[in-house]
């Protein structure tokens, strides 16, 4: 599973609790997506980034 690269967000991981109170294994996705982005001087770079860095703006898409 991908890491965002400006936060590092990944897969967490933990256990789905029944009613019976039994567990199994879960593991919860972050939204990680392969965008292209604007680097210092307006040179361009493929990085995997979350979309709540692209929505808050702390990445520029190219």
């Amino acid at each position: 599973m991908a890491k965002c690269a400006i936060c590092e967000k990944g897969a967490h991981f933990g256990n789905n609790v029944s009613h019976s109170h039994r567990k199994t294994p879960k593991m919860w996705k972050s939204n990680v997506k392969s965008v292209r982005v604007r680097v210092a001087a307006g040179a361009t770079k493929k990085m995997n980034v979350c979309t709540s860095c692209l929505k808050s703006g702390r990445v520029e898409r190219a």
